[in-house]
């Protein structure tokens, strides 16, 4: 992508890959909503040009020197992020928000290629079992792994999931597996019929009653312990903290595409916590194929459409057109 919008194919050299390294051949890429924001030339942290991809499965194409226990052929993913080692959230273990932080399809070339190189480190294998489709999900649904960490112990807590996106609704699922009771929120009753489908039961249309209306039928007078913000939108923000209990969190998930107001005095004076989420590390990554696994994160009915690889643009136009009545859209090389 050289510029919002502007994308260009190429043929470039089949790279080898060099000690430490392993050399894996792509073949599904989930287009996340991170993307969509880069191709909208909205995302606050991407420069241009750059190789998008991340959310992605692939196989074992090559391992280089010194690298071994990867069969030629296996299905297996990799953490995208690039990390210094050296700098103190790095020393501590928290490696997924290192100071220099650069992640591949957005400050660093992605997967977006027939071939890619990472390091041996990054790679997680995956069951033969796998579809191309439930590898590149092990990406979003880390994020939901992590992100439902960030809220603490959730068991038997009221959860509201704003925005039923891909994100939104693996989160609204993790929150279930942990035990919470949750209810989902959108604009879009496609989305939020997919929501049930995948076994949210309790979903809300924005449009048609507030996040406090949806509280107060859904758990009566429990209200909302926990509110996971993944519309990233002023109303989102707006809607969560006027809405969530006092004393309640707010987890931040999603990438804001504009500044949001938030009023302070309300977070103060209701000592509600804004909690923000990154990215994950690599046992989330192994949770998420767990997960994935076990059946207890449901993503066929999320599986919008697919587009080949040659036709990237056309897979934009699509989101951009059919938004609200579409989940994950693929790349198939």
């Amino acid at each position: 992508m050289t510029s919002p919008g502007i994308i260009q194919h190429g043929d470039v050299p089949k790279p080898s890959p060099g000690p430490g390294e392993v050399l894996l051949q792509i073949h599904r890429i989930g287009v996340c909503g991170s993307d969509v924001h880069v191709n909208h030339g909205k995302h606050p942290f991407t420069p241009y040009p750059v190789i998008q991809g991340h959310e992605f499965c692939a196989t074992i194409a090559a391992c280089g020197e010194g690298v071994e226990g990867f069969a030629k052929g296996a299905k297996a993913t990799a953490l995208p992020q690039i990390v210094c080692n050296e700098c103190p959230r790095c020393k501590e273990g928290n490696y997924h928000i290192c100071d220099h932080l650069k992640v591949r399809g957005f400050q660093a070339p992605g997967v977006a290629q027939d071939f890619f190189i990472t390091e041996a480190d990054k790679i997680v294998m995956l069951p033969d079992a796998f579809s191309f489709e439930q590898g590149a999900f092990v990406e979003p649904t880390a994020v939901a792994i992590r992100a439902t960490s960030r809220a603490g112990d959730l068991k038997d807590a009221t959860v509201a999931v704003l925005g039923a996106g891909p994100i939104g609704n693996l989160m609204a699922q993790m929150c279930r597996a942990r035990g919470a009771l949750v209810f989902i929120t959108d604009t879009s009753d496609y989305r939020l019929d997919v929501a049930k489908q995948c076994g949210i039961s309790h979903v809300s249309n924005v449009r048609n009653e507030s996040l406090k209306e949806a509280s107060d039928r859904i758990f009566g007078h429990r209200g909302i312990d926990v509110v996971f913000d993944c519309a990233g939108v002023q109303e989102s923000i707006s809607a969560a903290v006027d809405a969530v209990n006092k004393g309640g969190t707010i987890v931040v998930v999603a990438v804001y595409g504009e500044k949001p107001r938030v009023d302070l005095a309300v977070v103060g004076d209701r000592e509600l916590r804004i909690v923000g989420t990154l990215m994950y590390q690599y046992d989330d990554y192994m949770q998420a194929v767990d997960r994935l696994s076990k059946g207890d994160v449901n993503i066929k009915p999320m599986e919008t459409k697919h587009f080949p690889f040659a036709q990237f643009d056309a897979a934009y136009a699509f989101i951009d057109t059919e938004g609200p009545r579409s989940m994950k859209v693929f790349i198939d090389l």
